[in-house]
């Protein structure tokens, strides 16, 4: 295992097991259990179970190595229905997943903790960590949500929030680094920014063309720096000290071996400051 590949996560959103079976025909569950069993063997440590049916939790289970090898993290419904449905809800799925504990519970958002449930949600979640149904409780940030204030308020775990090589804008104005300094985790998402690195310039999504100069900058960058765009985003993300792990998602076993594959790669000799995107209105669309 190496240092890099175990504080890479993953996250299950992209498994699509609900649904039809995907390339080739092939089943949606035989796929997550490939998925799954590659991360596992290369040591990746964070798995993200994305809220979804009964159906998808439960083929998930059967997907799952045995024994579990992952630190699971499960987000909490929104505190609208109550404190009551909240615990009902995540043990329900915490049972279709056959945990009988998890190490994370993330709550939905930043927005809910300061609605005028968010404190009832965030008591909730502190009773669930001390009747020790989890290890840790966290909330997900964006750039808008003042994520050190946050931080400060609510005192959370671990913090999820969004950073990339094109979206660097709680590194640079040193967000993640002063609540890593708190003692709270600090969880890369979006990582791959919805696939914008990716993309060739004229298939950017239309929100994105003002920043489409910069993207192509970017690409350029690397692609001159002997590298791509994958190993890139791996490579910036991996390499943040602020970070105690970061997370991606799949849809195939084939991208999943790709990912680690990069993963284990030295991360490129590339200058990450000319590859930022300053336009706020494409990032937080795309970090969406």
């Amino acid at each position: 295992m190496t240092t890099s590949l175990s504080k890479l996560g993953l996250g299950t959103a992209q498994f699509g097991l609900d649904q039809p079976p995907g390339a080739r025909g092939r089943p949606r569950e035989a796929e997550a259990r490939d998925i799954l069993s590659t991360a596992g063997r290369s040591g990746m440590s964070v798995l993200e179970v994305a809220r979804g049916s009964a159906t998808a939790d439960t083929l998930l289970r059967s997907a799952l190595p045995q024994p579990n090898p992952f630190r699971v993290t499960l987000t909490s419904i929104r505190p609208d229905r109550g404190p009551d449905v909240l615990e009902a809800e995540l043990r329900a799925q915490m049972t279709r997943l056959g945990v009988e504990r998890v190490d994370t519970v993330i709550a939905p958002s930043a927005t809910d903790l300061l609605s005028p449930q968010g404190p009832v949600l965030w008591n909730k979640l502190r009773e669930l960590k001390d009747a020790g149904v989890c290890r840790r409780i966290g909330v997900p940030v964006y750039a808008s949500d003042d994520p050190v204030g946050v931080a400060r308020r609510f005192k959370p775990d671990v913090v999820q929030a969004p950073a990339s090589l094109l979206d660097q804008r709680l590194l640079i104005d040193g967000s993640l680094a002063t609540i890593a300094e708190m003692g709270v985790e600090v969880h890369l998402r979006s990582i791959f920014l919805n696939g914008v690195l990716f993309l060739p310039p004229d298939r950017a999504p239309s929100h994105l063309k003002a920043a489409a100069g910069r993207i192509s900058r970017a690409r350029r960058l690397i692609a001159e720096g002997k590298s791509d765009p994958l190993q890139a985003a791996l490579g910036f993300a991996l390499s943040r000290p602020e970070a105690s792990a970061v997370l991606v998602g799949v849809t195939s076993a084939a991208e999943m071996s790709a990912v680690v594959a990069a993963a284990m790669s030295p991360p490129p000799d590339l200058d990450w400051d000319e590859m930022a995107i300053d336009d706020p209105d494409a990032l937080s669309w795309a970090a969406a």
